[in-house]
């Protein structure tokens, strides 16, 4: 049985003597891995990319730009646009994705994330091993949900950022709905028309399938960069699993958020850089 009170000093090898003597691993993925991976939403790459956007609309950072009030659907999916060309299209697979890939060589693993980079497909995950909750870039949905069919996106999207001119598209390519007429929305949970569909119903089906499997076996839950967003999908639950299964063991990756660990949870909490955790365990 994992020790929930280790004496040994939490450092990058003792996570990795976790690793190797757990039987199954359940990770947890946020904003903070991706960040830690490079995938800035701010800073020289973004304000390179969207010169354009920041001087018209003083837009600061990727991420507020998803809810600008844009006073046009042109503008807005010119910004949508570019936002997913770079994140998901232009942006391949990171360096520390791939590690995290390595360190579970042999291992049987899943993996849950809000993240909607598509960066653990990239790095070459086993797709029935991933459960995206909150969506992914590269398609498109009825913005009233009145079907259930994504859109794969990617030539719609080359074709907007090459057409877009003062931050606007042209009104032909704005997307609306081919059964409804409705506007069309990426496919990222923003409001309570977010379509799960059945590919979404069969992960999450084989994410519970995976842990109810790991009841009474050695288990690390390996929450990385999880904020507050969506506490309900990753770190909370992951709280409960910590405290009720006495196999399960928990480690909380988190360099910004560390004055927000919970009292009562029996995590081993690493305020260290996800990215130099991961290379130290090389």
């Amino acid at each position: 049985m994992f020790s929930k009170m280790p004496t040994t000093r939490y450092t990058p090898e003792y996570l990795h003597s976790l690793i190797h003597e757990s039987d199954r691993v359940v990770i947890g993925a946020g904003s903070g891995l991706s960040a830690a991976a490079g995938i800035s939403y701010s800073g020289p790459v973004f304000e390179k990319e969207f010169s354009d956007f920041i001087e018209k609309y003083g837009i600061t950072d990727l991420y507020s730009s998803s809810f600008y009030p844009f006073k046009t659907p042109n503008e807005y999916w010119a910004c949508w646009a570019r936002h997913i060309d770079l994140i998901r299209y232009r942006t391949g697979a990171t360096t520390l994705y791939g590690d995290l890939l390595s360190l579970l060589d042999g291992k049987e693993y899943f993996v849950i994330t809000t993240n909607v980079d598509a960066q653990f497909e990239k790095a070459g995950f086993d797709k029935s091993r991933l459960f995206a909750v909150q969506g992914d870039y590269a398609y498109l949905q009825c913005s009233r949900a009145c079907h259930d069919r994504l859109y794969y996106n990617e030539q719609m999207v080359k074709e907007m950022v090459s057409a877009t001119k003062d931050c606007r598209i042209p009104s032909s390519m704005v997307p609306v709905c081919p059964v409804c007429g409705e506007p069309m929305e990426v496919h990222v949970r923003v409001d309570g028309y977010f379509i799960q569909d059945s590919a979404w119903d069969d992960a999450y089906q084989r994410y519970r399938d995976f842990i109810q499997k790991s009841l009474g076996k050695k288990t690390l839950l390996l929450e990385l960069g999880v904020g507050f967003n969506t506490p309900t999908i990753i770190r909370f639950p992951f709280d409960a699993m910590a405290q009720n299964y006495d196999e399960f063991t928990l480690v909380r990756i988190n360099k910004d958020q560390r004055e927000y660990f919970s009292h009562e949870s029996k995590a081993v909490k690493m305020t260290s850089d996800i990215a130099q955790v991961i290379r130290a365990m090389e």
